[in-house]
């Protein structure tokens, strides 16, 4: 905040203290103060006569107590401009304050957790690891893949036991920790736009669609073999060294109609899964590792 806003905002914040005393105070009748009248204000609504009796005497301090503790606030807490106050609390230690607690508290009980592997987090009796797990997930995860980790549009279904790389223990958690950086290539200007639409065309017919009426599909499936066996295998089953989905299962990371499978190919795709090891640490990683590993094998 600049130094003209910082004295705006000083000025209009105590301004309106001290004019909201002042106001108490100028209208506060001290010889009525502990006495009521029969007087009014000279004034009626709807035949209803308002008496000129002074704030009650509890009321009244009520409202100094209010000013003392507002101009107290003031003093210790930012509030002021660019004042932060005296004792130098910030909303960002008090954040860092609160997670070093809450560290301190659970660390033993993700310890424990840690020393025993993802397969033995799946039985019954460990239970409440894999609902620390699920939390954990709901938190970091779910924004992408959803709350119950069916995934959405580019991000993908964690439930269905269809993996882009692998769904060992060991291969889920080394996602989670180091990320993943998936890229198609777009392939219009290699292909033209009637390669796009009959290697489309043939790439439906792998997981049992039918050919879009119009489309060669023999000259789809030779240029298929040309330039995209490499990453999904001569037979379209992918490989889950390079993350390549699986073409023949009719599961699809951006939509499998002929329109979204054509622009993948027509446009390539790039998809991102951040690394979570700056992030979380290696024994929520593993409550986690757990969890989505449950998902597909329940």
């Amino acid at each position: 905040m600049s130094a003209f806003w910082s004295a705006w905002v000083t000025v209009i914040t105590l301004a309106v203290i001290f004019g909201c005393t002042w106001l108490l105070l100028a209208t506060r009748k001290s010889e009525k103060f502990k006495e009521t009248t029969e007087e009014t204000v000279g004034h009626a609504f709807d035949g209803i006569e308002e008496f000129d009796n002074p704030l009650p005497q509890w009321w009244f301090y009520m409202f100094v107590a209010t000013v003392i503790f507002g101009l107290g606030y003031l003093m210790l807490y930012p509030g002021l401009g660019n004042f932060k106050g005296l004792l130098g609390w910030t909303s960002h230690n008090q954040w860092e304050r609160e997670m070093q607690h809450a560290e301190e508290v659970y660390r033993p009980v993700f310890a424990e957790y840690a020393t025993l592997s993802i397969e033995e987090l799946q039985k019954p009796e460990n239970e409440a690891g894999l609902k620390m797990g699920q939390r954990m997930f709901a938190n970091n995860c779910s924004v992408c893949h959803g709350s119950a980790g069916t995934g959405a549009i580019g991000f993908p279904n964690l439930t269905d036991n269809d993996w882009l790389y692998g769904g060992e223990p060991a291969t889920i958690k080394q996602t989670i920790v180091n990320g993943r950086n998936g890229g198609m290539p777009a392939w219009a200007d290699v292909l033209g736009e009637d390669g796009v639409r009959d290697v489309a065309s043939y790439v439906m017919t792998l997981s049992g669609k039918e050919a879009v009426a119009g489309t060669d599909v023999t000259n789809g499936q030779k240029q298929f073999q040309a330039l995209c066996t490499a990453c999904h295998a001569p037979d379209g089953t992918g490989m889950h060294a390079l993350g390549a989905p699986n073409l023949t299962d009719d599961i699809w990371l951006y939509g499998g109609d002929f329109k979204q499978i054509a622009h993948t190919i027509r446009a390539g795709r790039a998809g991102v899964m951040p690394a979570q090891k700056d992030l979380l640490s290696d024994d929520k990683i593993h409550l986690i590792t757990a969890y989505v590993y449950s998902l597909s094998n329940k």
